[in-house]
């Protein structure tokens, strides 16, 4: 599956340079194939201590394979999602995510998840995507107003929604 994700965050030339966001980071696997890939930042966000520790090894070690300068910059959070997305929102200086990634736990309600997007939207570059990975068994997200669904797919018991923000396009007027 984190084949097909990347395939498709590659082809839409959202990768390579990217800034990518991972919330519910977990062991940052996602967060960083998006490093090992080309990214240029990658923040990894994670609320439990043993999660953020594993990801914390695992970005040096991703981090050990670069040479020279071309190394990402890695950063790994421990911090509720939600604080994270409140604090971001409340800088002068807004970080401007290309990509954001969640994988939010099975147990995590559809209201915060809604909440966790709707926070989210003021921190993402124009042409930012959003990937949410969720179980079969879990409802489509509740996207606010400012996101827009443009793809789904389902691998076994885990479906990918995949959603861009819903800016007004401008008219071509050649």
């Amino acid at each position: 599956m984190r084949e097909a994700i990347f395939s498709a965050l590659e082809s839409w030339g959202l990768v390579t340079d990217a800034r990518v966001l991972d919330l519910y980071a977990g062991s940052g696997a996602l967060g960083l194939e998006a490093a090992s890939r080309g990214a240029a930042s990658v923040a990894l966000v994670e609320k439990h201590p043993q999660a953020a520790q594993v990801a914390q090894r695992n970005a040096r070690t991703v981090l050990a394979a670069f040479r020279g300068g071309d190394a990402p910059t890695v950063e790994v959070v421990r911090q509720s999602v939600q604080a994270y997305l409140d604090a971001a929102g409340e800088r002068d200086s807004r970080p401007q995510w290309d990509v954001a990634l969640l994988d939010p736990p099975y147990d995590l309600g559809e209201a915060e998840l809604t909440d966790n997007l709707r926070s989210l939207i003021p921190l993402l570059a124009e042409d930012a995507m959003v990937l949410v990975e969720r179980s079969t068994r879990t409802p489509q997200p509740s996207w606010p107003a400012g996101l827009v669904l443009v793809r789904e797919k389902r691998y076994g018991e885990t479906v990918l929604w995949w959603a861009e923000l819903d800016a007004p396009h401008p008219v071509d007027t050649h």
